[in-house]
């Protein structure tokens, strides 16, 4: 099984792993940027917007696309999708990519998914609980 961590953490450890990435978002279920190694939110979600226009302009060619590689000159683009989520990384020229591609998947198979904020017992059950 494998071990599930924070976002920023997952990122570091693919990064670390996998010298031929660049640079790194992950985004939620939800549309939202789980972590990145961008240097700031707006790099990060301006690489996941590009990654979304890349599926999508796939998905009219071919629907359900689980995973794309754009290559070019200066290193590929690659979008990996794991049901909701989704992971979006540049790399070096050349890079191997199914190698790229089983470390992208792992990286956001282990972050943790966000914890559903806990709503406060309504004073009913408040009150029966602590009975």
């Amino acid at each position: 099984m494998l071990a599930t961590m924070d976002a920023a953490q997952a990122i570091a450890d693919l990064t670390e792993i996998s010298p031929q990435v660049r640079q790194v978002a992950a985004v939620g279920a939800d549309g939202g940027v789980l972590g990145s190694n961008l240097s700031d939110e707006s790099a990060a979600a301006q690489l996941v917007e590009r990654a979304r226009r890349l599926l999508d302009a796939a998905e009219e060619l071919r629907p359900g696309v689980a995973q794309i590689e754009a290559a070019t000159i200066a290193g590929s683009v690659f979008v990996v999708r794991d049901g909701a989520r989704l992971i979006a990384a540049t790399t070096t020229p050349e890079p191997t990519v199914g190698l790229v591609f089983y470390d992208l998947k792992t990286c956001l198979r282990s972050i943790d998914p966000p914890k559903p904020k806990r709503r406060p017992p309504k004073k009913k059950e408040a009150d029966d609980a602590a009975a």
